[in-house]
Formats: structure tokens, C-alpha cells, sequence
């Protein structure tokens, strides 16, 4: 009889426990959620998750916090995602960085990029601008490829070893031929004002953090780096216009939570983001930003993932960049 009697316990508490758990779901969200921002403050990543923030937290009648865990090119914040209760309540704001780059720069990461994660929406990609300072005597990639083909060639600044700026620029070294110095800033401003002051010849670097210094006479826009033309500057040519080949690389942010997570809190997170995207403000604060947001189901979001770690991870190894 005591067997019977814990058979029966057993099977009673699991048949509570299952409309318990459907009503959590029902039910989510029942508290704030994190967004974590694997970047610092102030950081085109931290905007852009602040805005998703606020938009998200309107549509699921919850606040969503965001929270800076920057570190190691982003992997610190990314992994502390991937590593957490997959609940629906703490999401990461990801990158190309963390998500594409990072899997081929870095020898061991914490984390896999694909399967510990489960993407909920794109949040905006834009392409970067190939920008030279405004008194430079180069008016073109025709007069860049001259100069890198001189005794000495030529040298271009990025945020960092690894980074977007960087692997375009080792891109564009393949493509014009010649010498192309790669030299490496602690962040994206420090290497625009060197640019700016002629230390260095050319960067790549979004459109949000050089078209106000284009406006201002400071910077000119040689090209744009991706596959058409940039609606932050539309009158830029893209490098493939130029006749250098196919050459389509753009920064993106991208929505996740950590894989495991319950099918029915996926699709409300994932609406909540295809709302913040089809509402008209928060679609013009992110195009000014330079971003522009395209809508794909969670197959094509995966699909996508898979072939930028593979284009990425062989820029890295052609640009000979590696961390430990």
C-alpha cells in the first residue's frame, strides 16, 4: 500500500504541476526582464538595445533593464546569457561581433554562437562607410589603390584588432592590392580623430559615427561597404559599384535569448520585437542611427547566423588577427 499511495502522489503532483507550468507561460512576463548589453555605455550597441528596450517593454507591459557586462570583445555579457536560466527573462542585445566574429577571432570561446542561443528578431544592420579626412589628397579608391602601391603604401585605423572596421579594411587590402597598414585603436572615436588629423589614411566606421563629421567638412565617404548603397548616405557608392569585386559586409545587432527557452515565451518575445520594429518611432530613431531592419522568421534568422560565422571566420584568418 505505501508504493501504491507514493505512485499515486507522484502522479498527482506531476498532473498539478503541469497546468502550473502552462499558467507561467500564459502568464510571462510576470517581472521585469534583463537586457543584457555585452558593450559599455554609450556604445552603438548600448543605444540601439535601449531603444529596443523601451519599445519591448511597452508591448509585453513589463520593464525590461538593461544591464552593461562589457568584456573580452563582448563575450563576457554573451556568455552570462547563454549560461542563464532559459525563462525568457534575461535576453542579450548581440552583435556581428559576438555572434559572427568572435567564433573564428578568439582561440576558445565560452560560448557557441548557434547553439546556445535562440535569435528573436534583428535589430538593425547597417553597413560601415570607407572615410578618409576631408583635406586628403584621396578623392577615390583609384587614388587609395595609387598610394598603397607606392614604396610605403598606406594605413588604415579601426576600433580594434578583429573588429567590423577591421576585417573591411583587410577586405579592401585584398581587393586594391598594394601595402594597407592596419592600425588598431582602443575604440571607434580615437581611431575617426586620427583619421580626421591624417595619422592615419582611412577607417571604415558606421554611418551613425562619420556622417556628422562628413557633414561637418571633417571626413569624406570614399564607399560604402555593403551590397547597396547606405540610407544614411545615399549618394555614396558602394565598393562593388566601384568595380572591386563582390564586397558585402555590414554590422548587425540581433535579439537572443538563451536556447531552451519555452516555445510560447519565444513567440512573445519575438513579437514584442517585430512590434519595436513596425512601430513607426522607434523605426525612425533606429534609421537614425544609420539602421535599417529587415524582418525574418526564426529558420531564416538561424540560417543567416550560420553563413556570417562562416564569412567572418574567413576574414579572420585571412587578416592573420587572433586572440587568445
Amino acid at each position: 500500500m505505501t508504493l501504491r499511495r507514493t505512485v499515486l502522489s507522484a502522479l498527482a503532483a506531476l498532473a498539478l504541476a503541469v497546468p502550473l507550468a502552462a499558467s507561467a507561460q500564459d502568464a510571462y512576463p510576470a517581472r521585469p526582464i534583463r537586457m543584457v548589453v555585452p558593450f559599455g555605455p554609450g556604445t552603438s550597441t548600448d543605444i540601439v538595445a535601449r531603444i529596443f528596450a523601451e519599445a519591448m517593454g511597452q508591448s509585453l507591459h513589463q520593464a525590461i533593464v538593461v544591464e552593461n557586462r562589457a568584456g573580452a570583445g563582448g563575450n563576457i555579457g554573451t556568455d552570462l546569457v547563454a549560461k542563464a536560466p532559459a525563462d525568457g527573462y534575461t535576453i542579450v542585445m548581440g552583435t556581428v561581433g559576438t555572434h559572427a566574429i568572435n567564433p573564428g577571432l578568439y582561440r576558445k570561446m565560452p560560448y557557441d554562437a548557434l547553439k546556445d542561443f535562440a535569435p528573436l528578431g534583428f535589430a538593425g544592420y547597417t553597413p560601415t562607410l570607407l572615410v578618409v579626412a576631408a583635406n586628403s589628397p584621396f578623392q577615390s579608391l583609384k587614388d587609395l589603390q595609387a598610394a598603397a602601391k607606392k614604396s610605403g603604401g598606406i594605413s588604415f585605423a579601426s576600433a580594434g584588432n578583429g573588429t567590423s572596421g577591421h576585417l573591411a579594411g583587410e577586405l579592401l587590402k585584398a581587393r586594391l592590392g598594394g601595402e594597407m597598414v592596419h592600425v588598431p585603436y582602443k575604440e571607434g572615436g580615437l581611431a575617426m580623430s586620427d583619421v580626421i588629423a591624417g595619422q592615419a589614411q582611412f577607417m571604415f566606421y558606421h554611418p551613425a559615427a562619420v556622417m556628422p563629421q562628413v557633414k561637418a567638412g571633417k571626413l569624406r565617404a570614399l564607399g560604402v561597404s555593403s551590397a547597396k548603397r547606405s540610407a544614411a548616405a545615399p549618394d555614396v557608392p558602394t565598393i562593388t559599384e566601384q568595380g572591386y569585386g563582390d564586397f558585402d559586409l555590414v554590422a548587425w545587432f540581433m535579439l537572443y535569448a538563451p536556447a531552451g527557452t519555452p516555445a510560447p515565451v519565444l513567440a512573445k518575445l519575438r513579437e514584442a520585437v517585430n512590434a519595436s520594429v513596425a512601430n513607426p518611432e522607434v523605426k525612425a530613431r533606429l534609421v537614425a542611427q544609420g539602421l535599417e531592419v529587415p524582418v525574418l522568421k526564426p529558420d531564416e534568422l538561424v540560417a543567416f547566423g550560420r553563413a556570417e560565422i562562416v564569412k567572418w571566420s574567413e576574414l579572420v584568418k585571412r587578416s592573420g588577427a587572433q586572440v587568445d
